[in-house]
């Protein structure tokens, strides 16, 4: 069983997906999903009443080919909110066969609140629901759990440890269980990737299933472990340090991304996939991946050409919309993080300027 913080669109077309698959065979089989919604009753409302169903088109571009199939997610065995059912919730959290926590409240909410003076029933701030979650397990006598926390920030499991331990001492809770929370139970660092812009634009289904969702093919879940997990999905790799898929994701993914939206507007391109298939801003973007960003990260992470690849394929989605406008927002600082040090990576690797990234940082007034 799987206790999930989120209602969201991300999680039912990437975490309860991955479960339905895995349980429609025993051997990989991860049981049902409890959602819980924080936020609103809406989607927990139209979830149960949909008996946890719904489907999700896959639609995208992958391997030279257009994508556009349709799979129903049945893992849902009902959701919760948060502000009516918080003692079902407790029950939930206390029963032996949950095994795993799961969540997406956005960067957000993985933060403290401060009018969580002492418990309540329920608390204000996610971190401190979990804890109140966790400390109904451990009265109950339950075994530790697993949680882990989809929030894209880095080390995402290591910050909600640290809230929820801050937020334990708040509420003064006894040194032997506070042991239990930070040792005992496995806090998990993960990296998140799939583009859920919600549902599609155009489906059969669209009229008879208001959970619908439309989600690409690409899927990435990074998992910071040396043993097993509960998710044995193609979409998972474990490893002991997860650090190079960050690196990976940020200057490759966002990188191009962010170099789009610093070179493209002045041509009149508003979307990902018109830079693509532009015939000057194409040719530029795969300059810029093959011949400054790749060569840096060779040897540092994992397949960077490939990955470069797949990139490409997600940009060129013949469903999705994606505006330059939206990824300009916060331009400067996104331009430091990455790809200033694509930058400094490539003059001290190679002891000259890049040309394209040069450009880039020099108009940024950063070189």
């Amino acid at each position: 069983m799987i206790l999930q913080f989120g209602a969201g669109n991300f999680l039912r077309a990437f975490v309860d997906l991955f479960a339905a698959q895995l349980n429609r065979d025993p051997s990989t089989a991860v049981g049902p999903v409890i959602v819980v919604q924080s936020t609103g009753i809406e989607r927990a409302e139209a979830i149960n009443k949909a008996n946890g169903r719904y489907h999700v088109a896959i639609q995208g571009f992958q391997d030279g080919e257009v994508v556009d199939q349709t799979e129903l997610v049945d893992s849902i065995e009902r959701a919760l909110h948060a502000g009516t059912q918080w003692n079902e919730i407790l029950e939930v959290a206390a029963d032996p066969a949950l095994k795993l926590i799961v969540s997406n409240t956005t960067e957000a909410g993985l933060a403290l609140d401060e009018r969580d003076t002492e418990p309540l029933d329920p608390p204000h701030s996610f971190p401190a629901k979990l804890l109140s979650a966790l400390l109904a397990r451990h009265k109950a006598g339950g075994s530790p759990l697993r949680i882990v926390p989809c929030e894209l920030i880095e080390n995402n499991g290591d910050r909600l440890r640290e809230l929820v331990l801050e937020q334990a001492q708040r509420w003064s809770v006894d040194p032997e269980i506070e042991a239990w929370l930070r040792d005992s139970c496995s806090w998990v660092n993960n990296l998140v990737d799939r583009i859920v812009p919600g549902p599609p634009k155009d489906h059969p289904l669209l009229e008879s299933d208001p959970l619908l969702l439309s989600a690409e093919p690409f899927a990435f879940w990074a998992i910071q472990t040396e043993g097993d997990f509960e998710f044995d999905h193609p979409a998972v790799v474990k490893a002991p340090d997860i650090t190079p898929y960050y690196l990976r994701k940020v200057r490759i993914l966002n990188g191009l991304h962010t170099a789009l939206a610093s070179h493209a507007p002045g041509l009149g391109i508003a979307t990902v996939r018109e830079c693509v298939e532009h015939p000057e801003v194409g040719p530029w973007l795969q300059r810029l991946l093959d011949e400054e960003i790749v060569p840096i990260l060779e040897g540092r992470v994992d397949d960077p050409a490939g990955f470069g690849k797949v990139t490409l394929d997600r940009f060129r989605n013949p469903f999705l919309d994606h505006q330059l406008s939206s990824i300009a927002l916060n331009h400067e600082s996104k331009v430091r993080v990455r790809l200033l040090p694509s930058y400094e990576d490539y003059r001290s690797k190679f002891g000259r300027d890049p040309e394209i990234l040069g450009k880039l940082m020099r108009d940024a007034g950063l070189a």
